[in-house]
């Protein structure tokens, strides 16, 4: 009986043992068939590299390869999609570089973010968030008394800003040559330094200054130009100013086209009506907009049925004056008049009653009468020998061209600015302003013309001969001015005829 109980608790401890044995080799196929099934199914979910993450994250897992397992296995149950891609092998997204597919049989490598399984792509850098922030410009127009140094001030720029810009080299000097009008342009960065700076002299000219990493650099700026050749004519009708702006011609032609005849014509005195002038000139044009004039290339001025012309020319050493078709210089060493326009009110005389004095004397001397502050030219390049005020003259000038010629100024309400005695004078140089000072009614210029200390009549006066081109450059000279002399002629012949053809 014994023996029996002993033999069961045996076989009941082996039956024990047999199950556990067998509980263990179960777990332990279990384990090994779900990490199987794990690789497996991500191998499936992930060798499309073409899908986007999106189709990706929505992906049904492949089902389970079906495999002959131990009797007593059970199947194992499948894991989540998302579980799947978790335990893939992944990197951490590098900002600003781009994706790459992955190999053929190869795993891609799916960068996640936070709270995600998927991969968002990232827009890349846009350009402008990489350049420099536009600049902020300001603009100032020069007035009449500013100084660099006001407006600066009104900028909020220091005055250290300042000389350094002016003393950082030659061309950015020219900034202190500022004059009314010109703009000046602030070119400002977001904590208000300034970047760059533009003086705008005219519509071609400008000068440019930018800061640098070694300080300020500065550039001279000039457009191109466009120089297109042009022609008017006109006739006298009342005077050369008015009529000459009917014609189109500028102030500042009318007054260059009588500077070029004003050795010819005493146009206060000689001007008649019908007297003709043609001018050929040059414009200026940019961006298809005419901007201003050039010079006169050529002009032809018919005084009382005499013609004279002239023609701009430019000599093998650089030099440019007007001549005549023959070679001879417009310029000569005097000219008639010292005021344009001006009406001639007492003429030279041995006889005259004087207005203020109530007496007969001579006067020896031509008057012009003009309005006070006219500008008044000297007659020939000369020295001042005398600058002030003398009895009736009351402020006068003297001037002495070479040994023999004197010329005289009187009646003057002020001087040129910085002249003084012994300074010299061009030809055509402003040195005083009509007035009435000394014994004069009213505002006129007293003009006197002395050779060797004798008065000579101004208006009459034989003057010095003008220069002549040399010889070596007279056949330069020709071939230079031969276009301009056929188009005088040409305008010449179409105002015969238009005038012919008025009945």
């Amino acid at each position: 009986m014994q023996d029996y109980i002993f033999n069961s608790r045996r076989q009941a401890a082996r039956r024990r043992r047999r199950m556990f044995l067998r509980l263990l080799l179960l777990i332990l196929l279990l384990a090994v068939g779900a990490v199987a099934l794990t690789t497996l199914t991500g191998r499936f979910t992930l060798s499309d590299g073409g899908e986007s993450p999106e189709q990706r994250r929505d992906e049904v897992p492949l089902p389970p390869v079906e495999k002959t397992r131990p009797l007593g296995m059970k199947d194992a149950a499948p894991r989540p999609p998302h579980h799947t891609v978790t335990e893939s092998h992944s990197i951490d997204p590098v900002p600003g570089q781009a994706s790459q597919a992955p190999e053929p049989g190869r795993m891609a490598e799916v960068p996640l973010l936070p709270g995600d399984t998927t991969a968002t792509p990232q827009p890349p850098l846009a350009e402008d968030e990489t350049s420099e922030p536009p600049l902020e410009w300001k603009t100032h127009e020069i007035r009449s008394g500013e100084s660099l140094a006001v407006i600066f001030k009104q900028m909020d720029l220091s005055p250290a800003l300042l000389h350094a810009i002016v003393n950082s080299n030659d061309t950015a000097s020219h900034l202190a040559l500022v004059k009314p009008g010109q703009t000046l342009r602030f070119g400002l960065d977001e904590e208000g330094e300034l970047q760059e700076l533009v003086l705008q002299r005219d519509r071609i000219h400008s000068l440019h200054i930018q800061r640098g990493n070694s300080g300020f650099e500065a550039q001279e700026i000039e457009l191109e130009v466009e120089h297109r050749i042009t022609h008017t004519q006109g006739s006298i009708l009342s005077s050369l100013f008015v009529d000459g702006q009917k014609a189109g011609l500028s102030d500042a032609q009318i007054m260059e086209l009588a500077n070029i005849f004003g050795w010819d014509i005493d146009f206060a005195l000689e001007l008649r009506e019908g007297d003709q002038f043609r001018v050929i000139y040059e414009e200026k044009w940019l961006d298809g907009e005419k901007i201003g004039n050039g010079p006169i290339l050529a002009a032809e001025f018919v005084n009382q049925g005499k013609a004279y012309r002239a023609v701009r020319y430019t000599d093998s050493k650089g030099e440019t004056a007007y001549y005549d078709p023959e070679g001879n210089a417009k310029r000569r060493a005097f000219i008639r008049t010292p005021v344009k326009f001006g009406r001639i009110s007492s003429r030279f005389t041995r006889k005259r009653w004087h207005p203020v004095l109530k007496k007969w004397r001579s006067h020896k001397g031509v008057d012009y009468a003009a309005p006070t502050g006219t500008p008044v030219k000297a007659t020939g390049n000369g020295k001042v020998t005398f600058i002030g005020r003398k009895g009736g003259y009351g402020k006068v000038i003297f001037l002495r061209h070479g040994g023999r010629y004197t010329t005289v100024y009187g009646h003057l309400s002020r001087f040129a600015r910085g002249l003084k005695r012994g300074s010299k004078v061009k030809q055509g140089q402003i040195i005083g302003y009509v007035g009435s000072t000394g014994l004069a009614t009213g505002p006129h210029l007293h003009y006197e013309f002395r050779i060797n200390g004798v008065h000579r009549n101004p208006l009459t006066v034989k003057l010095p001969k003008s220069i002549r081109l040399p010889k070596k450059e007279m056949a330069r000279f020709r071939q230079a001015i031969q276009p301009m002399v056929a188009q005088l002629d040409e305008l010449r012949a179409r105002s015969m005829v238009a005038s012919a053809a008025t009945p």
